[in-house]
């Protein structure tokens, strides 16, 4: 079996150095300032005790921080790697508050895997897992389903920034090619009905977006040296931005070129469950309660209201699925 990296990256909002950086850069208090961007919830310590019981095969554990490390985190683990943003970004980069430059770097970071998942700090394994759930023969496991991309609120440069990966894809690709090249894995029965929205995307001639699960992502490293080969110029731009910009690209952008060379294997976009917090709580706790998915991706929401309750709810209920620490804990 070929070796397969996790990759989380993480931030500790509560720490005074990286706050006075942070606004050090940022004095305007643009909107990639939100609180609920950087709060911490207690709950990495489940991360860990999740890999541990429900993917104890992973290969290694890349923990990307600022700088700083949480105190009852065992930093001597076999499996676990600290990866600090000045051991692979380069330096005319740093310092960053740029989620997409810390993504779109991943393939810098020395002695990483050629096959890797990448996890935010919010997303959790609650059943185990086979290497088979994230890669088969070598491919990457995904859903590759397009859809029209919509924008919910003014401020929000989310759409926008899918739009200018959407671009970049179309940049590169024809269409209707890409799809002639890899049929099964655009109507793939694996998508369920959902393949009606390749079949009813068809008659547009370039690529409007596509759907994103918001769940742990595998990657090939080979997709990003790709990229950048291709692109390299745009993304360094990118990669200039301190903070996250409308002007972005994401590693969504990745997961397109994937889609586009055929270098993923069909995966239902049922697999695991996206929540928002604030507006799903008692569909995040019953989940939680009855593990009845491999994954789940817990979003904060802006604007919450009773943050200290909430939070205590949750890992009270992560507390009894998860109980036991992990060798991650010191």
């Amino acid at each position: 079996m070929e070796k397969i990296d996790f990759v989380i990256p993480w931030v500790d909002g509560n720490d005074e150095n990286w706050k006075r950086e942070f606004w050090k850069y940022n004095p305007e208090k643009d909107t990639d300032s939100n609180e609920s961007r950087y709060r911490d919830w207690g709950m990495l310590p489940y991360w860990f005790r999740s890999v541990e019981k429900f993917a104890p095969w992973v290969n290694r554990i890349w923990f990307v921080t600022w700088g700083h490390v949480p105190a009852w985190l065992n930093t001597d683990h076999e499996k676990l790697r600290i990866v600090r943003h000045e051991d692979y970004l380069k330096p005319e980069y740093l310092p960053t508050f740029n989620s997409h430059t810390i993504e779109l770097n991943f393939h810098r970071i020395e002695g990483l895997a050629e096959q890797f998942v990448y996890f935010n700090d919010d997303m959790f394994l609650l059943q185990p897992v086979k290497p088979e759930d994230f890669f088969v023969k070598g491919l990457p496991r995904d859903c590759c389903i397009e859809t029209a991309l919509a924008q919910d609120r003014y401020e929000n440069p989310f759409a926008h920034i899918l739009m200018n990966d959407s671009a970049l894809v179309n940049m590169h690709y024809q269409k209707h090619e890409q799809i002639r090249r890899y049929p099964g894995k655009w109507f793939s029965p694996a998508y369920g009905m959902m393949a009606l929205r390749n079949l009813l995307m068809l008659p547009y001639r370039e690529f409007s977006g596509f759907k994103f699960t918001h769940q742990p992502s595998p990657f090939l490293k080979e997709t990003f040296e790709r990229l950048w080969q291709e692109e390299g110029e745009r993304l360094d731009i990118v990669c200039r931005h301190k903070f996250r910009s409308a002007s972005d690209v994401n590693q969504y952008v990745m997961k397109y070129w994937q889609y586009m060379e055929g270098k993923f294997v069909p995966q239902s976009p049922k697999t695991g469950r996206f929540c928002i917090i604030g507006k799903d709580d008692e569909k995040i706790l019953k989940a939680l309660e009855k593990q009845d998915c491999k994954t789940i991706c817990l979003n904060d929401e802006d604007e919450l209201q009773d943050f200290e309750e909430r939070r205590k709810r949750f890992l009270d209920a992560f507390r009894k699925i998860l109980p036991e620490s992990s060798s991650f804990e010191k």
